[in-house]
């Protein structure tokens, strides 16, 4: 039986920091979803925060669940969600057949005490969005974690993780490895790992920009004993030159630099990411001890 909105405390995981970008939160109240949802129609749900959808032709997202092959009868856990820009889709997706859940990072062990205020904000924020309507979300799950030792739940229990522009993060918090060991231990064998990042045009990138390279990226999931399936073109932007002054944030939604060269940084549009699917093998062998 589940609890709706049960907050489990587990290990954790950094999310985006306070100078990333941000989601939105909901400023509607949504009261119904149609009673059978496929991806199309989840993306398209008129309950959806009408910011949210304005960035839908920079992250495309029922073109990317379909390509991480997320279906409704899956178990899909989602780390570090934000303020729930994909919860709003994924959630009501998942409710008759599924089940979501959002692994948030606890605060309380935030590894900087300046983000700790931050992370209670969205988890608090999150929260609300998901209780706003159980006949839309149904009974998803938040389950808060250690972000130093990041466990997000009961061994190989889920069909699919997804994180989307968090690995930077990791990165800076030098738990790359930490937070895959733990997504590789929650998915079932076989199970899939959605992956999409911030790109950087090389793969020595090593500093504040927020873009990785992607073979780098590969090769820190190849470590942890993931298998690339498969990458997609999906939300690339070859108009994002990688202008390292400002990293990602001086783009939107972030818009870092304020008013200076908005309307050019507007013109570019969201970062160049690529878009990664990796599995967790039938037969595991994990490089992660």
């Amino acid at each position: 039986m589940r609890i709706p909105i049960a907050v489990v405390a587990i290990a954790a995981l950094t999310g985006c920091s306070p100078a990333d970008e941000t989601d939105h939160k909901t400023t509607g109240n949504p009261t119904h979803a149609e009673p059978a949802l496929t991806l199309e129609t989840a993306a398209a749900g008129k309950w959806r925060d009408q910011a949210n959808v304005a960035r839908d032709k920079w992250r495309h997202p029922a073109q990317t669940l379909a390509f991480f092959g997320v279906n409704p009868r899956q178990t899909v856990i989602e780390i570090t969600p934000g303020y729930g820009w994909y919860a709003e889709i994924l959630a009501p997706l998942l409710r008759e057949n599924g089940h979501y859940i959002a692994a948030v990072i606890n605060p309380d062990s935030a590894i900087k005490d300046s983000a700790k205020s931050y992370y209670a904000k969205q988890y608090t924020a999150l929260k609300h969005k998901l209780l706003a309507s159980p006949s839309l979300y149904g009974n998803p799950e938040i389950r808060l974690f250690d972000e130093a030792k990041p466990t997000f739940g009961e061994t190989a229990s889920a069909d699919v993780v997804l994180t989307f522009r968090n690995v930077h993060n990791w990165r800076e918090a030098d738990t790359v490895a930490l937070m895959l060991k733990g997504i590789f231990e929650v998915l079932k064998p076989g199970g899939t790992l959605g992956l999409v990042e911030h790109r950087a045009n090389d793969d020595g990138v090593d500093d504040a920009s927020g873009y990785i390279g992607q073979t780098q990226l590969i090769t820190w999931a190849g470590a942890a004993g993931f298998v690339l399936l498969d990458s997609s073109e999906i939300n690339a932007n070859p108009a994002d030159n990688k202008d390292r002054e400002g990293g990602v944030w001086r783009l939107p939604p972030a818009f870092s630099r304020g008013s200076k060269d908005r309307e050019k940084y507007a013109a570019i549009g969201e970062s160049d990411r690529m878009t990664l699917r990796f599995i967790k093998p039938e037969t595991a062998l994990s490089a992660v001890q």
